[in-house]
């Protein structure tokens, strides 16, 4: 009876000989932890779609952001939940708006990279990422001037990277040139580049309370089959002058992001949605799942694909399961 000479099994039979000859690696240094802040709060919140996340008044941004540095996080991304909202959304680009508040005071308690998440979808009345036409549709180029007062107004209040998501034509340039007339030359802009129009976003639109008041976001959002046209957003990002390029969301598009690592040189981020986390964490707690092998199976598929930057909500969690590891 003949057997093989190449037995793959060889480095596999080992738990050290795994882990010498693994692949892919995940690493604290390349998650990033979002993080909720809500203007109107007096104490710490929970959402029931996002079991585990908090929501922090901003008189909590100190206990935030010891709790990311404790787990070996040295990143986050900061959205807000303001008192108020408006057509305009001038929530989004006030001096004392919810997100310029929470920058500043992270900044001046930690040692954290923030990164400002750039929208107006959680500060206009209407719910959509932009200021609305006579028609009710986003207004692209009236809405790219309050992206950039919005940016430079989280950069003054100290934002080490500006991140826009909305997804209009144009977003990265007017970013740009607004950042840099500002003095803000060297904020990068981590562009959400291919975000897009998902189902999976819906946990994140109960904490954030940012659902869209008619229609959706479809008009200004890639529709999910298109896998070329997301190409073509992340090169005009580029070539506007994006640091960074992202693809959102994460597991149900990791044919993108693994085209997007091999057709651009830029860092690349993936973003692990509301969704994505809340279905594992649904699952996990039916015992379905083993919920932190799922965690670590979703995060490596992510880096395998070409990620170097992972925004998840498990990056607390992730992050202090490696360190366990060391």
């Amino acid at each position: 009876m003949m057997f093989p000479e190449v037995r793959l099994r060889r480095l596999r039979n080992d738990e050290r000989i795994r882990a010498l000859t693994a692949e892919t690696r995940l690493h604290p240094d390349m998650l990033v932890q979002p993080m909720f802040f809500d203007a109107g709060a007096d104490r710490v919140r929970l959402t029931g779609s996002m079991p585990g996340v908090r929501t922090f008044p901003l008189s909590g941004c100190e206990e935030a952001a010891s709790g990311v540095a404790d787990s070996g996080i040295g990143s986050v991304m900061v959205f807000g939940i303001p008192e108020g909202k408006d057509a305009v959304g001038s929530g989004a680009y006030a001096p004392d708006g919810v997100v310029q508040m929470a920058v500043g005071r992270l900044k001046e308690c930690s040692d954290l990279l923030v990164i400002a998440d750039l929208c107006l979808c959680e500060y206009t009345d209407h719910g959509h990422c932009g200021v609305l036409d006579a028609d009710g549709c986003v207004d692209n180029d009236p809405t790219l001037e309050l992206y950039g007062r919005t940016a430079v107004s989280q950069a003054d209040a100290g934002a080490d990277i500006i991140a826009p998501s909305g997804m209009m034509d144009g977003q990265v340039a007017a970013i740009r040139r607004a950042l840099d007339d500002s003095g803000h030359r060297n904020v990068p802009i981590m562009a959400y580049s291919a975000k897009f129009h998902s189902s999976y976003y819906g946990p994140f639109r109960d904490l954030a309370c940012s659902r869209p008041g008619c229609g959706d976001r479809s008009g200004y959002q890639i529709p999910c089959g298109n896998r070329r046209e997301a190409m073509r957003e992340i090169e005009m990002d580029v070539a506007e002058g994006a640091d960074i390029i992202m693809v959102k969301p994460a597991g149900p598009y990791l044919d993108v992001i693994r085209e997007a690592s091999l057709s651009f040189d830029l860092p690349l981020a993936a973003y692990q949605v509301s969704g994505e986390y809340a279905m594992i964490k649904a699952a996990a707690e039916k015992r379905w799942i083993d919920g932190r092998r799922t965690m670590e199976e979703s995060l490596l598929s992510i880096r395998r694909a070409g990620a170097d930057i992972i925004i998840t909500y498990f990056a607390e969690e992730a992050a202090r399961m490696l360190r366990g590891r060391e």
